[in-house]
């Protein structure tokens, strides 16, 4: 069949041309829509401009074909063969493209837009400036290939491979790249904002400048890559491999990256601010400095010796521990849950619930604070709930009393100013408490009664002992013993004394602040 009979019968209706043999033909311009290719070879033929929206050519040949502004809008193109074709500014939007191969295929400008490309072989492919929004390219093959400046808004990649592909300055908001292999990907100025990138192979990646805010990394493999400059702030960094990574002058505010292993990494300069360093691997790191301001202007800079580093980016999470010498309850459980429940909403810095831990003579309540400078406040709300909380609320504020008083000459005047805000905060705290019934409405137990102790523990792995109580830890003791206790303390304990001097001094002197 010729072409002039082919577009005869397609001017009269007929539709079904499958497995045609038209090589080196010409249907520059015609209008196909609709048509059937199915299994057609068409290399080598010109198509430019040719109106397929809807067609099908799956398992078509069109190798070395040029379908320049062609519209294939719709079409169904399953397992093609449009290797080295062109197809520059054609519409593919919402074709369907699985199993194709487009072995350098030139794609320039491209509308590949919601296109169905699972499987497809797109290796070398020049894609450059394409429309790739929200396309599936899960399981693609795309090797070496040409993505500058591409559009991959919400597309999807996860399992895809990119080793070598060149994505400068390339759009991947929201894009789902999980566990695909990027190894030695020059992501130089992309945007990969949101991105989720868990368990992706990363090595020797280009990431420089590129913007990786609120993006998912953990449990990628990022060894050796270059990320000088990226913005990773708010970024999900959990248990990644960073090693040997340059982070230089990187934005890591806000990072959420516990459990990253930073060995041999580069990190000088890098944004820190409100960046938690808890379980970093963090043996031959290089930093020179960073910087802690809250707007990264520099403000805020602090300097590290060699010998200051691992402990830096080596921290443990800060802790509030209040440990009940008596069993919990299923209902002493619902209230405690009501009981913080109505704390955390008069008063946010609480956060989140604590962490329990059980056994036959003891529960163990952990709060986990953002920061170091939270966990004075944090503490004074968590004992709320316990017969408790007066005796300790007073052990702060005497805490922080005496270190303001007789520890001038070794503290710095910027802790000393934090801790006068402590205190100016604890203060207002206390007039706000006067009235609050945590457990209005809820049955008060004799857990809530029993003797406590409350540990405060910071970033340097200093612990402090706020409160504890008198009967602490001798609830199982001998009943005789016990009452004779309870009688000669009269059942209204004092505080006992402060921690010593030198242990409140080692813990104000390892705390860190996020703010001046």
């Amino acid at each position: 069949m010729d072409i002039e009979e082919l577009l005869a019968q397609y001017a009269a209706g007929h539709r079904d041309f499958s497995n045609l043999d038209l090589q080196e033909c010409n249907l520059s311009q015609a209008n196909l829509a609709g048509i059937n290719l199915s299994g057609a070879n068409l290399s080598l033929s010109n198509l430019a401009g040719v109106n397929l929206m809807g067609a099908n050519l799956s398992h078509a040949q069109l190798n070395v074909t040029r379908l320049s502004g062609a519209n294939l809008a719709q079409a169904n193109l399953q397992g093609i063969n449009l290797n080295v074709a062109n197809l520059v500014q054609a519409n593919l939007r919402g074709a369907n493209l699985v199993q194709a191969n487009l072995i350098r295929t030139e794609m320039i400008r491209c509308d590949l837009s919601e296109s169905d490309l699972r499987l497809a072989d797109l290796s070398g492919a020049d894609l450059r400036e394409a429309q790739l929004r929200q396309a599936n390219l899960t399981g693609a093959m795309l090797k070496e290939a040409d993505l500058r400046r591409a559009i991959l808004t919400i597309a999807t990649l996860t399992h895809a491979t990119l080793t070598g592909a060149n994505l400068v300055e390339a759009v991947l908001m929201g894009a789902d790249l999980r566990y695909a292999e990027l190894k030695q990907v020059n992501f130089y100025q992309a945007n990969l904002n949101g991105a989720n990138l868990t368990g992706a192979n990363l090595r020797w990646v280009n990431l420089q400048q590129a913007n990786l805010a609120w993006s998912d990394l953990s449990e990628a493999k990022l060894s050796g890559a270059d990320l000088s400059d990226a913005d990773l702030s708010d970024a999900n960094v959990l248990n990644t491999s960073l090693i040997q990574a340059d982070l230089t002058g990187a934005n890591l505010m806000r990072t959420d990256w516990g459990g990253a292993d930073l060995r041999g990494a580069t990190l000088t300069g890098a944004k820190l601010y409100a960046t938690s360093r808890y379980g970093l691997k963090a043996e031959g790191v290089t930093c020179e400095w960073v910087d802690l301001s809250p707007t990264g202007d520099r403000t805020q800079v602090q300097p590290l010796r060699q010998d200051e580093i691992a402990a830096f980016f080596s921290q443990t999470i800060p802790t509030v521990q209040i440990v009940v010498d008596t069993h919990l309850n299923p209902t002493t459980h619902a209230a405690l849950a009501m009981a913080y429940h109505r704390i955390a909403q008069q008063w946010s810095e609480l956060g989140h619930p604590p962490n329990l831990t059980l056994n036959r003579r003891r529960t163990c309540l952990t709060f986990t604070a953002p920061s170091d400078d939270q966990l004075f406040l944090i503490a004074y709300l968590a004992i709320l709930p316990f017969r408790d909380a007066p005796p300790t609320h007073r052990n702060l504020a005497r805490l922080l009393q005496t270190v303001q008083s007789q520890r001038v000459d070794q503290l710095s005047v910027r802790t000393l100013s934090r801790i006068q805000t402590l205190h100016t905060h604890l203060s207002r705290l206390a007039e706000q408490v006067v009235n609050f019934q945590p457990f209005r409405n809820l049955p008060r137990a004799l857990f809530f009664q029993s003797p406590t102790q409350t540990t405060l523990t910071n970033i340097r792995q200093q612990s402090l002992t706020l409160h504890q109580h008198f009967l602490f830890g001798k609830r199982l003791t001998e009943p005789s013993l016990l009452n004779t206790l309870k009688s000669s303390a009269g059942l209204q304990v004092p505080s006992p004394p402060l921690p010593s001097g030198q242990q409140v001094l080692n813990f104000m002197k390892t705390m860190q602040y996020t703010d001046g």
